[in-house]
């Protein structure tokens, strides 16, 4: 198969399992998606992953049912499909057996569909026992440190690009804070980021333009900042055609 899954994935590595549903292109379906750990390595094409879990409830997901599943690793983000061929426990541990059913491959997050828009955003740099956390896929924020004012200028599921009257070190590791309006009501999100760029912009002097990629993002997150991408996209449309 492709890459060779032993190679990049390791016993430990966090893996969200992304339910597959067969819709017409034009439909949008929120997918479940559950967070697992994976115990072993079997074959290039086998591995075992802990059942996942809700509340301290298993959760018995279907034998021959297929998922789309993303491995969270040192390396990067990597993105293949899985068929779950069995259930059974182990040392006290309930156990998934998977079946891989494509390539492994790196994600790109630039794959995300990059949503133009002018958000306030309140940022700063993390402290040291924030970036140790990070560095164990934890997140930790210490209460209380002075935030920097800033605009969101286009966001998406796998990051975000702003602008700010100060600059950040490339690959320094920040602390995003910013609101936005999920089913109805205003939602606040604390969220690691990791510059990939800043640059000055050329026709206005003193102002900074910083991408930054998101780091330990929980998946429920993720699928509400794809909603609302969609749900904002959605009204546009809707706008444009009303005039």
């Amino acid at each position: 198969m492709g890459i060779i899954l032993s190679k990049y994935v390791m016993p430990g590595n966090r893996v969200d399992l992304r339910e597959i549903q067969r819709v017409k292109e034009e439909d949008t379906v929120k997918r479940k998606t559950y967070q697992s750990q994976v115990i072993d390595i079997l074959l290039d094409d086998r591995m075992e992953i802990a059942m996942p879990m809700d509340k301290s409830k298993l959760i018995l997901l279907p034998v021959d049912a297929e998922y789309d599943l993303y491995f969270y690793t040192p390396n990067g983000l990597y993105q293949c499909y899985a068929r779950v061929v069995d259930r059974y426990k182990n040392n006290n541990i309930y156990i998934l057996l998977l079946d891989l059913t494509s390539n492994l491959r790196k994600y790109q997050r630039r794959e995300y569909y990059r949503f133009s828009c002018a958000l306030e955003m309140n940022s700063r740099q993390l402290e040291e026992e924030e970036i140790n956390a990070v560095e164990k896929h934890t997140n930790l924020f210490v209460p209380g440190l002075p935030l920097q004012r800033s605009v969101i200028v286009d966001i998406s599921g796998g990051g975000l690009r702003f602008v700010a009257n100060y600059s950040y070190e490339v690959d320094s590791l920040i602390l995003c804070k910013y609101h936005l309006w999920i089913d109805n009501e205003s939602k606040e999100y604390s969220l690691v980021g990791k510059v990939l760029s800043s640059k000055p912009l050329e026709n206005r002097p003193g102002i900074y333009e910083h991408r930054v990629q998101y780091l330990n993002m929980d998946a429920d997150n993720r699928e509400e900042i794809i909603k609302y991408i969609f749900d904002e996209e959605r009204k546009t449309l809707k706008n444009k055609k009303g005039n």
